[in-house]
């Protein structure tokens, strides 16, 4: 089958998943296997709390490749609980950037080293009715959102070496315009990143959140070991 693919960048595929009576580890581990190439990545996460046994982030450039990972996913005998679909890019706010720091925003090399706490959650940008004091973002001329988006960022280079972010955007193929995966070495990196930054005008007035998936990353046998796929 032909590939399908974005235009700019690479897909990318959020699965959240629950054990079934089932479940068959060798299955899961085959549809992960299958699915890493050169060019395709899978990060495996077991998920803290009730809303999800195990995590999958999936991407790269063909989206056929990305959903045959959700069918045999599903056929191992996993239940998709919550899913995200997206793309990387670069913002329209960063038009400038220099081919050396778009190329890891268009093509992140996952996962970062020393870095297994992770966090996944979408975002969007309020819309509030128009009028004076309004929380409607897309009534704001581009160059003050710009700026804002400036300052937001600013905040975020605070924890370089902390935090690995990943915007990816999903306008027009999700319930949210972004999703956003944090990479951190301690888990309290995820609460100081997003605690900071929610302080900014540009999510303090602006931002909206969807639900938040927290876990710790590692290769699919330990994975599926610690939730008990064994």
């Amino acid at each position: 089958m032909p590939e399908v693919t974005t235009s700019v960048g690479w897909g990318v595929l959020h699965l959240f998943c629950k054990l079934t009576s089932a479940a068959y580890r060798a299955d899961v581990l085959a549809a992960v296997e299958a699915t890493v190439d050169d060019d395709h990545q899978v990060l495996t996460v077991a998920v803290l709390g009730h809303k999800a046994d195990v995590g999958f982030m999936a991407l790269g450039p063909d989206l056929w490749r990305l959903r045959n990972l959700q069918t045999q996913l599903q056929k191992a005998g996993l239940k998709v609980v919550n899913s995200y679909v997206s793309m990387t890019e670069v913002s329209e706010y960063a038009p400038d950037l220099p081919a050396e720091m778009k190329t890891p925003r268009l093509y992140p090399q996952l996962p970062p080293e020393g870095k297994q706490a992770f966090c996944f959650y979408p975002m969007s940008k309020r819309r509030d009715a128009v009028g004076e004091g309004s929380g409607n973002w897309f009534t704001l001329p581009y160059d003050t959102r710009r700026e804002l988006m400036y300052n937001h960022g600013k905040s975020g280079r605070r924890f370089r070496g902390r935090i690995l972010q990943v915007v990816t955007g999903s306008t027009g193929v999700d319930d949210f315009e972004w999703g956003v995966t944090l990479f951190g070495e301690h888990l309290d990196d995820l609460k100081d990143v997003v605690y900071t930054m929610r302080y900014d005008e540009a999510s303090a007035i602006y931002g909206e959140f969807g639900t938040f998936y927290t876990g710790l990353l590692a290769d699919a046998p330990t994975v599926l070991d610690r939730i008990g796929l064994c």
